[in-house]
C-alpha cells in the first residue's frame, strides 16, 4: 500500500491543521481530509483507518485468491463455507440492496461482468448464448444462507460486492474517524465519499463533480456539510471499445448487457456513502425519468442525471450546487 502523508498548516481556524492521508486500495486512490487540533488522535485515526481498509480488501476482494470471497466462490456448487458475524452482516446487506433496487444490484453478476471484460483491449462482444449462459449463473435468490456459511449451489456462480464494497467502506472509516473523537473529516475513495462537519474557517466541504464529456475535469461542484454521502456512476471512465462500440463498465443483470440507455452520470447524495452509491448506481441502470423518480422516493436524497441529450435532477439537488 502506498501511503502519503501531507499537512496542509494552518488555517483559518488557529486551532485547527488540516491534514491529507493518501493511499492507493481497493482499486483506486484514497483520501482522508481531517481537521483537528488533536494530534494523537488524527495519527491514532490514520493508523485504524488504513489497517481497516486493508483487512476488508484482503476479505472481500475478489482479485484476492485467498480472500474470503474467492473461497466461497471457488466452493460454488460443491461445499458450504463459513461466513463470521462481520460476513454475515454483509450477507445480510446484499439481500437487503437486491430486494431495494429491484434486481439492478445483484452480488452474483460476476459471470457477466468477467463476459463483459473491459480490462481486456482485445475483447469482442458476446453472443446471445454466451450472454445465456452466464444469466443462467446469475440470480441472487439462488445463493443459500444458513446461521453461519453460505453456498452457491451452481457451478459457475460467483459473488462480487463490487457494486457496493467501495462505499460500504467510506462509511465505516467515518465511523472509525467519530469514535476517534474527530468531527470534521472528509472520507474519499476514488470520487465516492462521506463528509462530517466541515472543513475549518468554511461552511461546507465542496465536492467537484467531474465532467463526463472531459474525465478529469470538473463540471462543478456541491457544497456538503454535517453528515452526508455523495456519489457518482457512469460509462466514461471504465468502458471496453468492442467493434468501434463504446460498452461501460455498468452491467444490467437484468439484461446481461452493459447498460445503453444514453445516460453518461448519475450523481446522487444521501445520508450515508453506501446509500449514495446505491442510488447513483441504480439510477444510471433505470435511466430517465425511473431514475430520478427511485432516487427521489428516497426521503433525504437528491440526485443528477447526465445523458447525451438532457441533465435531470430531483427538485432540491440544486440547493447543494456552488455557482
Amino acid at each position: 500500500m502506498t501511503l502519503t502523508v501531507q499537512t496542509t498548516g494552518r488555517t483559518a481556524d488557529a486551532a485547527m491543521e488540516l491534514r491529507r492521508v493518501q493511499f492507493a486500495a481497493l482499486g483506486t486512490r484514497c483520501e482522508l481530509q481531517l481537521a483537528t487540533a488533536d494530534e494523537s488522535a488524527a495519527r491514532a485515526f490514520v493508523t485504524r483507518a488504513i489497517g481497516w481498509v486493508e483487512a476488508f480488501e484482503a476479505k472481500y476482494s475478489r482479485f484476492r485468491c485467498d480472500s474470503w470471497l474467492s473461497r466461497v466462490n471457488a466452493a460454488a456448487g460443491a461445499n458450504w463455507v463459513e461466513a463470521d458475524a462481520e460476513a454475515e452482516q454483509l450477507l445480510a446487506l446484499c439481500d437487503t440492496l437486491y430486494f431495494v433496487t429491484g434486481g439492478v444490484l445483484d452480488p452474483t453478476i460476476l459471470p457477466l461482468l468477467r463476459l463483459w471484460n473491459y480490462h481486456d483491449p482485445q475483447a469482442r462482444a458476446p453472443g446471445d448464448e454466451a450472454i445465456a449462459a452466464a444469466r443462467r449463473l446469475v440470480g441472487w435468490r439462488k445463493v443459500q444462507r444458513e446461521p453461519g456459511r453460505v453456498f452457491l449451489p451452481e457451478p459457475g456462480m460467483s459473488l462480487d460486492f463490487g457494486g457496493f464494497g467501495k462505499e460500504y467502506a467510506v462509511d465505516m472509516v467515518a465511523q472509525l474517524a467519530l469514535d476517534h473523537g474527530l468531527g470534521n473529516v472528509l472520507v474519499d475513495f476514488g470520487h465516492d465519499l462521506r463528509v462530517l462537519g466541515a472543513p475549518p474557517g468554511r461552511a461546507a466541504w465542496h465536492i467537484g463533480l467531474e465532467n463526463p464529456r472531459a474525465p478529469g475535469t470538473a463540471s462543478g461542484s456541491v457544497a456538503l456539510a454535517g453528515n452526508r454521502g455523495v456519489a457518482s456512476s457512469g460509462d466514461y471512465a471504465r468502458r471496453v471499445l468492442i467493434g468501434g462500440k463504446r460498452f461501460g463498465h455498468i452491467v444490467d443483470p437484468r439484461t446481461g448487457r452493459p447498460v445503453a440507455n444514453g445516460c453518461v452520470q448519475a450523481t446522487a447524495i444521501a445520508g450515508t456513502c453506501l446509500q449514495a452509491g446505491v442510488l447513483s448506481t441504480t439510477a444510471f441502470v433505470l435511466g430517465v425519468p425511473a431514475g430520478i423518480e427511485f432516487i427521489h422516493s428516497f426521503p433525504g436524497a437528491e440526485g443528477l442525471l447526465v445523458t447525451e441529450q438532457v441533465r435531470a435532477q430531483t427538485r432540491g439537488f440544486f440547493r447543494h450546487v456552488v455557482s
